[in-house]
Parts: C-alpha cells; sequence; structure tokens
C-alpha cells in the first residue's frame, strides 16, 4: 500500500513538472511579445511623431500601451501560475521525504520538550528527526501549539478524542483539501501566521478620549482650509486658510498616536490578510453539510463570516501603515485627518473582533492539528487506526490493557523497522525485559510509548492492530544530569522514578502505563538489584502497569515473587566474528550476555595484565 501511495504522488509530481515545463514556456513567449510590442510600439510612436503626425502618434502610443498593458496582464497570470505549481510541487516532494524519513528535506519546526515532562524528551517527539519533526504540516503558531497539546496532553476526555478521531479520519480521506490549505498560507508567506502577536495587538486597546468629537473638528477643519486656500488663489480672499490650517496642525500634534499606532499597523495588514486567506479556505469547504468539518466550524464559528471583518481590518492596518513613510505620512494628514480617521475605525474593529478573534484561531488551530494527523495517515496506508477499550466518556470500569500485533517505531526507516507484539493486561502487569548492549530494549520501550501517543492523540498507529485502555504514560528512559540544578545522574534518575510511583497512587486517574529503562543504572550492581526489586515490587501494587528493562539477570527471578511479572528478553548471535541482532522480542530471561564481547571486538583488554602487582605499582 505504501509503494502505491509513493507511486500515485510521484504520478502527481510529473504532471506537474509537465504543467510547469509548458508554463515556462508560455511565460518565455510572452516576454517576447512585450519586448517586440514595446520596440514596434516606441518606434513607430516616435516616427509618426516626427512626420507631425500627432493625432497618429498619439492614437498608436494608446493602442500600443493598451495590448503592452494586456499582454503583461497575461504573463503575470502565466507566472503566478507557474508558482502557484512550484510550491504544490514542493508540497509534494516534502510528502515523500515523510515517507522516507528524509529529515534534512523535511523543514525543521519549532518546539522544545516541556521541562519535567513525563514523557516528551524519552520518546524524542520533540526536535531534529522526532515525531513532530515528522508530523508537523501546521501554518499558524496557534496550530502548532495544539498538534503539541494533544501529543503531550493525554490521555483525552474519551468523548472529545472519540470526536477528535473522527475529524482525522475524514481530513485523511481528502488529501486535495489538506494540501491546498498548505498551499493556501504558503502563497501568502513562508512564516507561519503568528495568530499570538495579531490578537495582543487586536486586542490592545487604542483611541483618544472624544475621538469623534475631535475627528468632526479635524474634517470641518480641513475643509475650511482647502475651501479658503481655493477662493485665495483665485483672489477672491486673502490668506486665511493659514489660521485654519495652523488650527488643524495644532490640534494633530496634540492627538498623533505615533510609535503606538505604526506599531499596531506596520507588517500586521500582511499577517491579516494570511489569516483571513486561510479562513477563507477553510470557511467555503465548511459549508458542505454533513461534515465533521462543518460541525467543528458551526460548534466554535456558528453563522459568523470571520474573512469579512479580517479583510475590513487588513485594509484599515494598511492605511495606518502610512505612518512608516514619514514624508508621504505628513502629505497626507496635511490634507485630511487621516490618522484619526483609520484610528476610529481600528477601534471599531477591534470592539467587533475582540471576542471573536480567539474563536477563529481556535477553530484554525484544531484543522490544522487534525490536518497534520490526516496527512500522517494518508502518507502511511499500512498504519491502522487503534481502537480504545473502553465507550467514548467512559473511564473505568475495564480493566487496564495494551495489545498490539505487530507493532512499529515510525521513526525508523521501513526496510529496517522491526516489529513485535506486545500484550499488556490487569493492574500491577510488569513485562521485565532483559537483554544485551544493543539488543534493542530501549527501542522496544520507545515504540510502545510513541504508539500510545499517537493513538491517544487521535491518529494512526504503526502496528497491524492496536487496543488500549486510556493510559496516563510515564517513562524513564532518558534521563540527564542537571548542573544548573545541582543533580547527578543518579539523583535525576531517582526523582524521576519517585515522580512514576507517586503517580501509580493515584487511584481516581487511569491507570499508569510506565516505561522505565535500565533501573537505577547511575549506581552499583549490589545497591541497584536491592532498590529495583524494592521498586518493582511497590510498582506492581499501584494504580498501573508497564515494562521496565535491565541488564540485571538476577532479577528474572523476580517473576516467583511479583504475581503479574512476565520475563521476556531479546538477544543476538555472534556470526563471523561479529554480534548480529534481531530486535525480536522472546519469552523468558536473556540467556546470554554481551558487554565483555563488545569490549574485545573494539579492541579493549577484558582481563588484567599479567605483569600488574595486585598490591599497588612497582615502587
Amino acid at each position: 500500500m505504501a509503494g502505491s501511495r509513493i507511486a500515485q504522488i510521484e504520478t502527481l509530481i510529473r504532471r506537474t513538472d509537465r504543467l510547469i515545463s509548458h508554463g515556462t514556456r508560455a511565460s518565455a513567449t510572452f516576454t517576447r511579445w512585450r519586448l517586440a510590442i514595446f520596440l514596434i510600439g516606441f518606434i513607430s510612436t516616435v516616427a509618426l511623431y516626427k512626420l507631425d503626425w500627432y493625432h497618429s502618434g498619439n492614437l498608436a502610443l494608446g493602442v500600443f500601451l493598451a495590448v503592452f498593458v494586456t499582454v503583461a496582464a497575461y504573463h503575470n497570470r502565466v507566472e503566478t501560475r507557474i508558482h502557484r505549481l512550484r510550491q504544490w510541487k514542493q508540497i509534494k516532494l516534502t510528502h515523500l521525504a515523510r515517507m522516507a524519513l528524509d529529515w534534512v528535506t523535511i523543514a525543521p519546526r519549532p518546539g522544545e520538550a516541556p521541562k519535567s515532562h513525563p514523557y516528551a524528551a524519552d520518546l524524542d517527539l520533540f526536535g531534529a528527526h522526532s515525531l513532530t519533526h515528522l508530523l508537523d504540516t501546521t501554518v499558524s503558531d496557534h496550530g502548532r501549539a495544539r498538534l503539541h497539546g494533544w501529543l503531550l496532553e493525554q490521555p483525552p476526555t474519551p468523548s472529545h478524542w472519540h470526536t477528535r478521531q473522527l475529524f482525522v479520519k475524514e481530513l485523511a480521506s481528502r488529501s486535495l483539501f489538506r494540501d491546498r490549505l498548505a498551499l493556501e498560507a504558503h502563497l501568502t508567506g513562508d512564516q507561519e501566521i503568528n495568530g499570538r502577536r495579531l490578537t495582543a495587538v487586536l486586542e490592545h486597546p487604542i483611541g483618544l478620549p472624544h475621538l469623534d468629537t475631535i475627528l468632526a473638528v479635524q474634517i470641518i477643519l480641513a475643509l475650511a482650509t482647502i475651501g479658503l486656500a481655493s477662493a485665495s488663489m483665485l483672489g477672491l480672499l486673502p490668506g486665511y486658510w493659514m489660521f485654519s490650517f495652523a488650527a488643524y496642525v495644532l490640534i494633530y500634534f496634540m492627538t498623533d498616536q505615533g510609535e503606538e499606532l505604526l506599531e499596531h499597523a506596520v507588517g500586521l495588514h500582511h499577517e491579516t490578510e494570511r489569516l483571513a486567506t486561510v479562513l477563507g479556505y477553510i470557511e467555503r469547504h465548511a459549508r458542505r453539510r454533513g461534515t465533521v468539518l462543518a460541525s467543528v466550524w458551526t460548534n466554535r464559528i456558528g453563522q459568523a463570516r470571520p474573512t469579512l471583518h479580517l479583510n475590513r481590518a487588513a485594509r484599515t492596518l494598511h492605511a495606518i501603515s502610512i505612518k512608516a513613510h514619514p514624508l508621504v505620512h505628513l502629505a497626507v494628514n496635511a490634507l485630511c485627518p487621516w490618522d484619526l480617521w483609520f484610528t476610529r475605525r481600528l477601534s471599531r474593529i477591534q470592539h467587533e473582533i475582540k471576542n471573536a478573534l480567539p474563536l477563529w484561531l481556535d477553530c484554525l488551530a484544531e484543522v490544522e492539528a487534525a490536518s497534520a494527523l490526516a496527512t500522517f495517515a494518508y502518507l502511511h496506508p499500512d498504519y491502522v487506526w487503534p481502537t480504545p477499550l473502553v465507550a467514548a466518556g467512559e473511564w473505568n470500569g475495564t480493566p487496564p490493557a495494551f495489545h498490539a500485533d505487530r507493532l512499529g517505531h515510525p521513526l525508523l526507516p521501513t526496510k529496517t523497522r522491526i516489529a513485535n507484539d506486545v500484550h499488556l493486561k490487569e493492574l500491577g502487569s510488569i513485562h521485565l525485559i532483559t537483554g544485551s548492549n544493543m539488543s534493542g530494549k530501549s527501542t522496544f520501550l520507545r515504540t510502545i510509548g510513541i504508539n500510545l501517543c499517537l493513538a491517544q492523540a487521535g491518529g494512526p498507529v504503526c502496528a497491524h492492530s492496536l487496543e488500549w485502555t486510556w493510559s496516563r504514560l510515564t517513562c524513564c528512559i532518558r534521563v540527564d544530569d542537571s548542573l544548573d540544578a545541582g543533580l547527578s545522574f543518579f539523583y535525576a534518575e531517582v526523582k524521576r522514578l519517585k515522580t512514576i510511583l507517586d503517580a501509580t497512587k493515584e487511584i481516581t486517574a487511569p491507570p499508569v502505563l510506565f516505561l522505565i529503562d535500565e533501573i537505577f543504572k547511575g549506581t552499583n550492581n549490589r545497591e541497584r538489584l536491592i532498590g529495583s526489586r524494592a521498586y518493582i515490587t511497590a510498582l506492581s501494587q499501584g494504580n498501573g502497569f508497564g515494562l521496565v528493562s535491565t541488564h540485571d539477570l538476577e532479577l528474572a527471578d523476580l517473576e516467583s515473587v511479583v504475581p503479574r511479572l512476565i520475563n521476556a528478553h531479546f538477544q543476538e548471535t555472534v556470526s563471523a566474528g561479529t554480534l548480529e541482532f534481531d530486535y525480536r522480542l522472546r519469552p523468558g530471561p536473556c540467556p546470554t550476555t554481551n558487554a565483555l564481547r563488545i569490549m574485545e571486538l573494539e579492541g579493549l583488554p577484558i582481563s588484567p595484565a599479567p605483569n600488574i602487582r595486585q598490591n599497588g605499582p612497582h615502587e
């Protein structure tokens, strides 16, 4: 299925290339025609004027100018279409890059793992080569934040999750809508739409006390100045206009908004136009009744027309941005109260949309986040939609479980990805995973975590099937020491494990699905064994279930002590003097170790030198 999807996208790219080629040839033809029309028109007009045929020369100039403008207009349309096709092709090429995990071609997106989050850093949700690097197709800061929220704030309310997954499934089948949404945004600018700045500026109060009265006075003074100046130029009156103009100028400088008004306008009109374009595109497609998109739009926006308000705001902000050009700004305001007029308009627009704008941005964020997961589903047709084991709206009543067949890691290439089955059930059930170095224990834990994260976010998962109950995901896989906080590696690990254990004591919340890699690896062997036995036993008695990996084969004996603990392992084989791993999960404790073998293969000594005395160096 993935191969057919790649072939389909490659066919669209080839078709787009043909259209770009045709457009480029047409553009070159238009360029030659424009040059020819200009030269013929210039020579013909000059020749007619030289012959003193002025009327014919004027007529020729008008005709050639009209023809040149018409050809130029068509040429611009062709260039716009070529630019649009190139942007469309880039979207399709990025799709192929996401399928092939070609990280260099996928533009990185901003975002970092929140500090002290229970699993964000452990599962590589942020940064280069991360899940959000692969998923994020959003076009605004609100959309990016919403997608991050779906991945970080889990589990969601089951009823909300159900609606979200229906929305993602609907958009997964509407590839043209999703790609056109991205295209409309990219055509208006390369940067994401900054909804936070737009909200802050449009909600910031602006205006003057008694603005309407001041504006009326300024209009009267401006009209009086124009009338008196006209009469003075005709010799009907002396220079009385100077008095009205002086009063006009005095009031202008007393009411000038200065830099504050400029900060509201410069650059923001373009941001407003971009938001209007993207919302307008969604609005047109939300008119189709009976779709989840229409329901999302109606529930958040109702019958409002945000594009009308935003376009009006964009025109007003564009008019105010004339303050960025001081000479033009002074000239215009010398003729009429330009700033006061558009300040009044901006104040009214702010009053109209200050309560509606957050709803518009919320709707856009919902569509963008769902579209990102839908694109992920479309590009991976082999992935499946997970099924929760509880009805929508319920938390309790079903024993916790996580059942997955052929579960794989979505951030690993298809050719090298190894899938395993996972079956966890009942509170207190723990799979103790043993295995050699590099055998795949950490990747296996991340595979479970990242797929659970995708499932509870509303997206598809890299598996043949997945059923689960709502769970609070917690991890202790990647632990870093902190010089700023004065924490050693071991102490940081202890604090993380304490957080997981405390979470399992919350009986009223959904159960914890914990993933712990190399438990207590920051201390010595004796104390690690003692602490690990006690900790795993305590975990088995709380509101949670999950997996713990370890190098300590002695911990396998816990299977006879902890009722619901199951041993499983990864192992390696030695072939032609090298270690080979198949990354397959097998039942029971690991029968082999490979640390000394790895050291030997890398040329490190694995036994003490015979000439070294046990009581110290030679004196």
